[in-house]
């Protein structure tokens, strides 16, 4: 299976990255309604060291009303997963692409939202 994505990768520190992020996104319209520090959470359950490593749940709210009014279930897809990571050459930031994602449910209306969404998650990129 591969995963489709929209990344952008970044020559400043992870921290700075984390910061970043979420305004670039506010930018677009998105808010960010979940982090979790999977670093962190790994050492706490696992007690296991891992990379820098976080994903954000990222919402833009006139976009998920539009999804949502066309199907409740497709709740089971948002928000809009972000993840940002620290890897050998800098810092990785990655979003889900929410056409390919949307456009494998099949149902009819969503790829006017989804093509939005993309647009917007490319543009906050952009904006790193």
């Amino acid at each position: 299976m591969s995963i489709t994505d929209i990344k952008k990768h970044l020559d400043c520190t992870y921290e700075q990255a984390l910061e970043r992020v979420p305004e670039a996104l506010a930018k677009e319209g998105f808010g960010v309604l979940t982090r979790i520090d999977v670093k962190e959470t790994f050492a706490k359950k696992l007690e296991v060291d891992f990379r820098p490593y976080t994903i954000l749940g990222a919402c833009a709210p006139k976009m998920a009303f539009q999804a949502l009014s066309t199907d409740l279930d497709i709740g089971l897809l948002l928000p809009c997963n972000l993840i940002v990571y620290k890897d050998d050459a800098g810092v990785m930031v990655k979003a889900i692409d929410p056409e390919a994602t949307l456009g494998q449910t099949g149902i009819e209306g969503l790829s006017e939202v989804a093509t939005l969404v993309k647009a917007k998650l490319i543009a906050a990129l952009g904006h790193l």
